[in-house]
């Protein structure tokens, strides 16, 4: 048995070495058979999002081939584990027989195994960015009443000020070089409610106005984001700056789609956490051997019979009410508020089961759009013998869809949660965790870090100063002399 402690959480030595005496006593009193144990990895995690994708114990099988071998992982939440009930779920996970058994009748599945990239998870993610207005409207409260303190670190005052002031100087620096274009763009990607945009102008036209540099009436500042009913609620917000104001209907993961006539020419393009909502895959290097996580969506049956009583969802539409929501969206249904309830007792019900899918190599492994082998070679040259990291697929493909916007003086910056060296995986859960009624994901920045100098840009990390104890990090990256 190979034990894997991937938390750092104070307090939790007890729970951890609870979860190893009770295998151990289940292996003596011949609960479990000494074969499984003896090739077992046993992963303990204490998951900090409170809402998330995990079962307290959940196994993964191995697929090589498209043959299923024999179990080989287990994992255990601390978080959720509870002492009463630990010696009965490790014994029924391991011998089959408990709600990871496969194609259990516990599950609802919601679909078939897939690379988590395409998980229908994105879907309902995507759903809610789609209709954020009802979402609010249902639950009573704002998006940013569910993020670590109540408040994005995106709209932090300081921060703003001092991104002001960068921006001012680099301008100034590039004058004094006669390098200044005379029209000065800025892209705004996932602008959300116009909040930091427009602190972010108002503060800039003040600081131009101060120093006399005449710079504000060269902006031309775009408000993207791939949601209408978003970019129209920031037309409101931006109203005193809209002689210089654009709003474009951007995809996140492809910008330059949409603003390909703007190649080279902005100056400044920000995104605050929006890479931790972009779809990801995960991998898993075990012994110089490298495997993909596959995973398929379900509900518990015990939940989807609560869920359809409750709402007055006959148990045999479950799946079709689900599909409708997602493709129709919630106000195709007679009852809006109704089916918001059902939409939110769902989202909280959906967990992850996951295997892991042997790559014999990267050539033929079915890598996303965007993603070269010789990224992840380069990203796993001195990677530690077991390790599983995010491949952050969505942000990858955002970043390489997003540099060729870069004007040879210009900046990305991007405010998110970043794994700044692969190592950093082996101490803490990184996500996907649930966030209301997305999902968040921590961005392997190493990789991105691979990506950057591969394709001529520097990229280095900065931390945001600005709220005590927060996560986020200041991705910046420009172009290389």
């Amino acid at each position: 048995m190979i034990l894997h402690i991937n938390h750092v959480q104070p307090g939790r030595s007890e729970s951890t070495s609870g979860v190893v005496s009770t295998l151990l006593s289940l292996l003596e009193a011949g609960e479990i058979d000494p074969n499984t144990l003896g090739h077992l990895n046993v992963h303990i995690d204490w998951v900090q999002y409170k809402s998330n994708f995990r079962e307290p114990v959940s196994i993964r099988r191995v697929v090589r081939d498209e043959e299923l071998l024999p179990l080989a992982d287990i994992a255990v939440d601390l978080r959720q584990m509870q002492p009463e009930t630990i010696r009965t779920a490790l014994s029924e996970a391991l011998n089959g027989a408990g709600p990871d058994a496969l194609e259990t009748p516990r599950r609802t599945y919601l679909e078939s195994f897939t690379p988590m990239r395409s998980s229908i998870i994105w879907t309902f993610n995507a759903v809610f960015w789609k209709y954020l207005p009802i979402w609010e409207q249902a639950s009573g409260k704002g998006y940013e009443k569910a993020l670590p303190g109540g408040h994005s670190d995106g709209h932090n005052a300081q921060a703003i000020q001092e991104s002001v002031l960068e921006f001012w100087e680099q301008l100034r620096k590039i004058e004094s070089q006669h390098l200044l274009p005379p029209e000065i763009y800025i892209l705004e990607i996932g602008v959300g409610t116009g909040e930091r945009a427009s602190r972010w102008l108002d503060g800039f036209k003040a600081l131009d106005c101060e120093r006399g540099t005449q710079y504000y009436s060269k902006l031309r500042f775009l408000a993207g984001d791939y949601s209408v009913a978003t970019l129209h609620r920031v037309m409101e917000s931006l109203q005193s700056h809209r002689d210089l104001s654009s709003f474009v209907e951007v995809d996140a993961m492809n910008p330059f789609k949409s603003l390909s006539h703007l190649r080279y020419k902005v100056m400044l393009i920000t995104l605050s956490n929006v890479y931790d909502n972009l779809p990801t895959d995960e991998l898993v290097l075990r012994d110089g051997k490298l495997f993909f996580i596959e995973v398929r969506a379900y509900v518990p049956t015990a939940e989807t019979t609560r869920i359809c009583e409750k709402y007055h969802v006959p148990v045999g539409e479950f799946d079709r009410t689900v599909q409708k929501l997602l493709h129709d969206g919630p106000e195709s249904f007679d009852s809006l508020e109704r089916i918001m309830g059902f939409w939110q007792e769902v989202w909280a019900a959906v967990r992850l089961e996951e295997r892991l899918v042997s790559a014999h190599n990267l050539s033929e492994a079915h890598l996303p759009t965007g993603m070269k082998p010789s990224y992840i070679e380069g990203l796993i040259e001195n990677a530690p013998a077991n390790i599983r990291f995010h491949l952050s697929s969505g942000a990858t493909e955002s970043f390489i869809n997003t540099i060729p916007l870069l004007h040879p003086r210009g900046c990305l910056q991007v405010s998110d949660i970043f794994v700044e060296k692969l190592t950093d995986y082996l101490h803490g859960f990184r996500g996907p965790g649930k966030m209301d009624g997305s999902i968040v994901n921590w961005v392997n920045g190493a990789l991105l870090e691979v990506v950057g100098a591969q394709s001529g840009y520097d990229v280095h990390f900065a931390p945001f100063r600005y709220r005590k104890g927060s996560k986020t990090s200041i991705l910046y990256t420009t172009q290389r002399e």
